[in-house]
């Protein structure tokens, strides 16, 4: 089936109240045992970080992995860029035939991210290729640092609903990565925490009174550390105290309010290394790479089709 563009997607999740799942290729991408487990898990998002995956294998290889899992696939799939830092490697993927391709310039000043991601939208829309942009910053547990005291929006470290609507509109960025408390790894949260979801909802009502509809948001480090994988990893040698992610019920409210992608790595890289644990640790004397990423692989491919038919809901939508 040929690729498909996030644009075509986005608009049909968010009439149908569900999200796409952005399982990331990264390091670990480039065994072709993870790329089968996240296939047959019926990912509609294929999400190279092609930066880091070039530091991993060589991107021809890579690119040539991501192809074979397309062709084989009965669903549309995009390819997405994730996490690109410079308008260059955008670039690349985009004359390499990536359907879409994000720029994080969220680290730079508002001007400049937002002329940084304009120059992004103005080649990539040359070619039918949508733009992903961020605006925020996603660190550790904001809300946990705030203490209970209710700070205007422009004093936490988090997305401002009217600077979104104004990047938005100076960029043209196609969708929007926020940062609502969310983070990226294994040890995103202590105790019982949970994202701003009033703050989300702020975000979308002033995209929606700006005019720009029912405008497409991003949530990445969305992995919820799912317990059993973590204890599994212990069990079998680890060592992962505290590890804690976002609850799956956040998610789930996120995708009703409008979070139309969701990011998903750490969880694919706890359920690769939870399967490769026990076969090590049932059978210390294995070395065959067979038998220990064949179950490493189920264990993606049961992850995957969890997060898809029971968080985020998109199964079976695949041809709306």
């Amino acid at each position: 089936m040929p690729l498909t563009h996030t644009k075509e997607l986005f608009a049909k999740a968010l009439k149908g109240k569900y999200a796409l799942g952005a399982f990331q290729r990264k390091q670990h991408g480039a065994h072709p045992g993870h790329c089968g487990g996240l296939r047959r898990g019926k990912g509609a998002v294929d999400s190279p970080d092609f930066k880091g995956a070039r530091q991993y294998a060589n991107p021809v290889y890579l690119k040539k992995l991501i192809e074979a899992a397309v062709s084989l696939s009965n669903v549309p799939i995009a390819v997405h860029l994730d996490h690109g830092d410079t308008f260059e490697l955008c670039k690349q993927c985009i004359d390499e035939g990536f359907t879409s391709v994000m720029i994080d310039a969220s680290h730079e000043p508002f001007d400049k991210n937002v002329e940084i991601c304009k120059k992004v939208v103005d080649y990539a829309h040359k070619f039918n290729c949508s733009v992903e942009g961020e605006l925020g910053h996603l660190v550790g547990a904001p809300i946990r640092r705030w203490r209970g005291r209710r700070r205007p929006f422009h004093q936490r470290p988090l997305t401002n609903p009217d600077e979104a609507v104004k990047f938005v509109m100076e960029s043209g960025v196609d969708s929007l990565a926020i940062a609502i408390g969310n983070s990226h790894g294994a040890y995103k949260f202590k105790g019982e925490q949970h994202l701003d979801l009033e703050r989300l909802k702020v975000i979308k009502k002033a995209l929606m009174d700006a005019n720009l509809g029912d405008y497409p948001l991003v949530l990445h480090g969305a992995s919820s550390v799912p317990k059993y994988l973590v204890d599994e990893i212990n069990k079998y040698g680890g060592k992962m105290p505290d590890a804690q992610g976002v609850p799956e019920a956040d998610i789930e409210v996120a995708r009703r309010v409008g979070c139309t992608k969701v990011n998903i790595d750490t969880d694919l890289r706890l359920a690769m290394t939870a399967g490769i644990r026990k076969v090590f640790s049932e059978n210390p004397k294995e070395f065959d790479p067979r038998k220990y990423l064949g179950p490493a692989r189920a264990c993606v491919k049961d992850l995957v089709r969890h997060k898809v038919k029971d968080v985020l809901c998109c199964a079976g939508h695949a041809f709306d």
